[in-house]
């Protein structure tokens, strides 16, 4: 039965989820917008990131220390992959690309099994977020209201990033036109390393702090990639406020649908999606880019 206590708890966590999910897709629209490369290892570099930081945590003791190591660790492996593999198919069909990320997204999923096994793995909240929180008519948990502010932070960051250094400007040159950023002399390759750095600690940095609401399991990120997809296509592919707009969308339908009937809450995502592509075939805040 629907009543209020329940629908703002659903809205909350739709609110997390969608907080998440903007989070993830804006590394992933980033890549894709600038390299051209349709990621689909980034849902497994999600995970890879909460495991990171669940043997940083495990080692240490500390929550902090999980975030940097995990953060840090998935930017190491995102450059090591731009370097050593991904730039090797720039220039390759989509589908090389395609079938390139997926073969190292299941590589990513069978290491994990391998060294952590199928068995889930959970990592607890900081002492100072444990517990729950009144708030009047519900109580909620503490530490899904601090992550809404923990994803917040990391996306103003980015933001800064992006918006308000020089790199950000030949990233964002690049999104548009990466052909004439090329010509003014300027390294694209090395502005490509760097991009997919950034992806990919956007999501290793997501993957740990979820780890204390969701426990980590090797192919968890499955299900978080179809969102991520779907948020970049409602937001506008290479829109980082597109990514944080559908992002909040999504949240929201998948959770509130999920209270009416969890069955349907993937119908309803892709519904909006097909909506959104019959309105504005760019996505919300999409512009023309790359074909």
């Amino acid at each position: 039965m629907v009543n209020w206590s329940n629908f703002l708890s659903q809205l909350f966590n739709g609110l997390v989820l969608g907080a998440l999910l903007a989070l993830i897709s804006s590394g992933l629209t980033i890549i894709y917008g600038t390299l051209g490369v349709l990621n689909l290892a980034h849902g497994a570099m999600f995970m890879l990131g909460g495991y990171a930081g669940y043997v940083a945590y495990e080692w240490s003791g500390s929550f902090l220390v999980a975030v940097v190591a995990g953060t840090l660790f998935l930017g190491v492996v995102g450059v090591l992959m731009e370097r050593l593999i991904i730039r090797h198919f720039y220039s390759r069909p989509h589908e090389d690309q395609l079938l390139l990320t997926f073969g190292l997204s299941i590589c990513m999923v069978e290491l994990l099994r391998y060294f952590f096994t199928s068995m889930s793995k959970t990592v607890p909240p900081p002492q100072m977020f444990s517990g729950i929180t009144s708030l009047g008519i519900m109580f909620y948990p503490t530490y899904r209201l601090a992550l809404v502010g923990i994803v917040a932070v990391a996306l103003l960051v980015l933001y800064f990033v992006l918006y308000r250094t020089r790199l950000g400007m030949i990233v964002r040159a690049g999104i548009e036109d990466s052909v004439m950023v090329d010509s003014l002399g300027i390294d694209v390759y090395r502005v490509f390393m760097v991009v997919f750095g950034i992806g990919a600690m956007a999501a290793g940095f997501a993957g740990i702090v979820n780890a204390p609401v969701v426990s980590l399991t090797p192919d968890g990120g499955e299900a978080i990639l179809v969102q991520t997809f779907v948020v970049v296509v409602i937001g506008g592919v290479g829109s980082f406020p597109g990514a944080i707009l559908g992002g909040l969308i999504a949240g929201e339908i998948i959770s509130l649908t999920s209270m009416v009937n969890p069955g349907y809450a993937y119908v309803m995502l892709f519904a909006a999606m097909t909506l959104v592509l019959l309105v504005r075939p760019h996505g919300l805040l999409g512009t023309r880019g790359r074909e």
